[in-house]
């Protein structure tokens, strides 16, 4: 069980990272009940997609345990695609993949978003529609800054977990310097409301980008 890292965030929050290479019929096997995500698993899914879900699931329950919390709780999606488990609704998830790399947030407090994502030039081609001129321009021609624009705004859009936001005008982003880690300042400029977050982000490798953030505050 490829089980990459298990990091703390702060005393009641923790990041599970998973190295995903082992097939399905081993990520079955590291549920503690499958049955229930036999029936949940998405119709249609391709090999991969379905290893994702499975790892993301199996990652889920290892931060359960963690936190000494009852394994046998079944992960599921409310209509926004927020994942939360029906027993303990207090309890703040957030799941992430892409590629060969997956990702879970679990707080007893507050919300959580994260995100993890393959550095590639489609961020940099689809930049037009989700980021705003400020942001383009601190960009540049970095595919790597592209990617965790995306990222973090990904990682914002699950936090505040409504689907009624649009990227490109109700989440933006600071300028920033790019290092192997760091943290971004992102806004949430809906409607009715104004907030500003802090996204830790790391680089995985070369490859994928990593973000994550925590807001004890009141949803909204």
């Amino acid at each position: 069980m490829p089980l990459h890292s298990l990091e703390p965030v702060d005393e009641r929050t923790l990041l599970g990272l998973w190295h995903l290479t082992e097939p399905a019929e081993e990520l079955w096997q590291a549920l503690p009940q499958p049955a229930p995500y036999q029936e949940l698993l998405p119709a249609g899914r391709d090999a991969g997609r379905a290893q994702q879900w499975l790892a993301g699931r199996a990652l889920a329950h290892r931060l359960l345990a963690e936190f000494s919390l009852a394994p046998s709780m079944v992960l599921l999606n409310d209509a926004n695609g927020r994942p939360f488990f029906p027993e303990r609704p207090e309890l703040a998830v957030s799941l992430s993949h892409s590629g060969e790399w997956v990702a879970a947030l679990l707080s007893t407090r507050g919300r959580v978003g994260t995100d993890v994502e393959q550095v590639r030039p489609k961020a940099q081609q689809l930049a037009p529609r989700f980021l705003s001129e400020a942001e383009r321009a601190d960009a540049g021609d970095d595919v790597v800054k592209h990617s965790l624009y995306w990222s973090a705004k990904e990682t914002l859009y699950k936090l505040h977990s409504r689907r009624a936001l649009v990227f490109k005008e109700h989440i933006q982003l600071d300028p920033f310097g790019l290092r192997e880690a760091g943290v971004l300042t992102g806004h949430l400029l809906a409607e009715n409301f104004r907030s500003q977050h802090q996204i830790q982000y790391q680089r995985l490798s070369s490859a994928y980008v990593l973000t994550y953030t925590l807001d004890a505050s009141p949803l909204p």
